[in-house]
């Protein structure tokens, strides 16, 4: 690729872009994280991250990848031979599966086409048939990154209640949160998993835990082998404004200024952005005469789109065409549909112009690429933006 002029497009959906307001606030002093200025800053942080959350409840953060925040949930509510039921929704529920029979867990995974979410009534039937309550957990992902698939968890919720039984909701929200509309406490969720570099507009290096007390109470019995990711010396360090490990001072720097960039735009408006900007997206797809990867118009993902190529085009050979023509990058299929799917992140940091050129990029390049398109893709995406 010849030498790139104008800033680069990075439309995968995460890491997005980071807002040159976060990044200033990065590039502060690293301080003392035993003194007093440093509990000041974790007890304003642990404040504002709730309501992103939906919680009034502890967030728990770590300094982690999304995979450990997993980790966290896991072996903070489980024990050994404990059963879950989990769901195939795509390459992030199914690495999630790995991890939980790694750790020892019994999974009941229900197959899946990865083109659809959670079924509602297939938790509720499982949970029915399940008289003795053996499972202790479902595990739900929100919003399915490989996928642009988005997973109905206030029904799931429903369908738990409706079968009567204990088990824990697990739910990842590493792609939806601060995108996609999420309530904790409000839909029964008893662990949140996320982490920072998508939504929360930073970069990667934090894991967050948000929980309910049926999940502490379920910590309080829970033998799956623990030190780094348990609950509770975080909790005890964090009341005292600290933390039991070192802490990822300058991102929790960025983290703060992140949570007030959401705030003065209002949760509301930051969710209305993103269905917005992602039924511009779906519009130019249907425009192009091409196809999104999820098939239930109940879920489709505000935080990215998935599209199809059709049979003969190879989906990595058009992002490394539109990478080295007009600097953007794309997000690669994962899993069964590499090669086959490309992903549009339209996330975080992000506005109706900044679409327009994204996908004006798109059209281009599937035109470069050879894939019988019409050109009116971009124009509808326009109207919808213009409408809104």
């Amino acid at each position: 690729m010849a030498q790139p002029i104008g800033r680069h497009f990075l439309q995968i959906p995460g890491p997005t872009n980071v807002p040159d307001r976060v990044l200033r606030a990065m590039s502060a002093p690293t301080i003392d994280h035993r003194g007093p200025e440093f509990a000041a800053l974790t007890r304003e942080v642990l404040t504002a991250v709730r309501p992103v959350f939906g919680t009034s409840g502890p967030v728990l953060i770590y300094p982690s990848s999304g995979t450990g925040a997993w980790e966290a949930a896991l072996v903070n509510t489980l024990s050994p031979g404990d059963r879950v039921l989990a769901f195939e929704t795509g390459h992030f529920a199914t690495l999630w599966r790995e991890m939980a029979e790694k750790l020892g867990l019994r999974v009941d995974f229900v197959p899946g086409d990865w083109r659809r979410g959670v079924d509602p009534e297939v938790v509720r039937q499982r949970l029915a048939d399940d008289a003795g309550h053996e499972i202790k957990a479902v595990c739900a992902v929100h919003n399915e990154t490989s996928t642009a698939v988005t997973s109905r968890i206030d029904e799931v919720r429903r369908a738990i209640d409706d079968a009567a039984h204990p088990a824990l909701l697990l739910v990842d929200t590493i792609s939806s949160l601060g995108s996609v509309d999420f309530r904790h406490d409000e839909w029964g969720v008893d662990v949140t998993i996320s982490c920072s570099q998508k939504g929360l507009m930073l970069p990667p290096g934090l894991g967050f835990n948000a929980v309910s007390e049926k999940a502490l109470r379920a910590r309080e019995s829970a033998t799956l082998p623990r030190s780094y990711w348990d609950w509770e010396p975080i909790l005890a360090a964090n009341e005292r404004g600290f933390f039991h490990s070192t802490p990822a001072t300058n991102l929790l720097y960025g983290l703060l200024e992140a949570l007030r960039m959401l705030d003065e735009e209002g949760l509301p408006e930051v969710f209305g952005r993103h269905r917005r900007h992602a039924a511009a997206t779906r519009a130019a797809v249907r425009g192009w005469g091409l196809e999104t990867l999820c098939l239930d118009e109940r879920e489709h993902s505000p935080a990215l789109t998935a599209v199809l190529l059709p049979p003969g085009h190879d989906a990595d050979a058009f992002r490394g065409l539109v990478l080295n023509r007009f600097n953007m990058s794309l997000g690669a299929g994962l899993g069964k549909v590499a090669g086959t799917v490309f992903r549009i992140g339209h996330l975080g940091d992000f506005n109706d112009v900044s679409l327009a050129g994204t996908l004006a990029g798109v059209q281009m390049g599937l035109e470069l690429a050879g894939v019988p398109i019409d050109q009116g893709g971009i124009t509808a995406a326009l109207r919808v933006l213009e409408e809104a």
